[in-house]
């Protein structure tokens, strides 16, 4: 029996979940949690084979409770099963140690499809996420550190000026900085290379 932990801050999805699994032979739901502290103490109790896990909870995300997951049991499998599809979520809960990445649109054969192959060590990704991840490979933007900072700070409304008299350079060298963002994230203003940059994990998402 492969042995699943749920973890959702939503009870009735916790439920949803149990009642489509219940039916799956060989898979057994052995517990749930609803925060990502419970989710560690829990997944301690139960030693879950693969755990399925919501990425924002109350007291945290889902990344975070991944790593302390891993770190305490390696062998565990921990599958992403949320709505969130953008770039820095995907990026994030791979580099956690995340073995799957699905969407909560999946069917129910697709479920338990991957419960049964992330159970194998397979990695199991909704194919809108393999595609994200696929295009992201294709087309790397390299932004440099200070053209990242002039953006972060875009990002949180000042202007170019602002932005000059807090990095100690001239507002003509924000422009320029700016000027060659645009182009490596093919947009033409600061709002959609903020939009651009967030997509592509370039900025963290708070």
């Amino acid at each position: 029996m492969i042995r699943v932990l749920l973890v959702d801050d939503h009870p009735v999805v916790r439920e949803g979940l149990r009642g489509i699994l219940s039916t799956e032979d060989g898979i057994d739901v052995v517990g749930e949690a609803g925060t990502a502290a419970d989710a560690v103490a829990v997944a301690r109790a139960y030693e879950p084979d693969v755990v399925l896990m919501d990425l924002r909870m109350p007291d945290g995300d889902g990344v975070q409770a991944t790593r302390d997951l891993l770190a305490r049991d390696p062998d565990c499998r921990v599958m992403v099963l949320t709505t969130y599809e953008n770039d820095a979520d995907i990026l994030r809960a791979v580099e956690a140690g995340a073995t799957g990445y699905l969407l909560k649109d999946a069917s129910r054969s697709e479920l338990a499809g991957a419960i049964r192959a992330a159970a194998r060590g397979e990695t199991v990704l909704a194919p809108a996420v393999a595609a994200r991840l696929v295009s992201r490979m294709r087309s790397p933007v390299d932004l440099t550190p200070r053209e990242i900072e002039v953006l972060r700070l875009v990002s949180t409304g000042r202007t170019n000026a602002e932005i000059g008299r807090e990095l100690f350079i001239s507002e003509a060298t924000v422009k320029t900085y700016l000027l060659r963002t645009f182009g490596k994230l093919d947009v033409s203003d600061r709002t959609a290379a903020v939009t651009a940059a967030l997509k592509r994990g370039i900025l963290p998402l708070y």
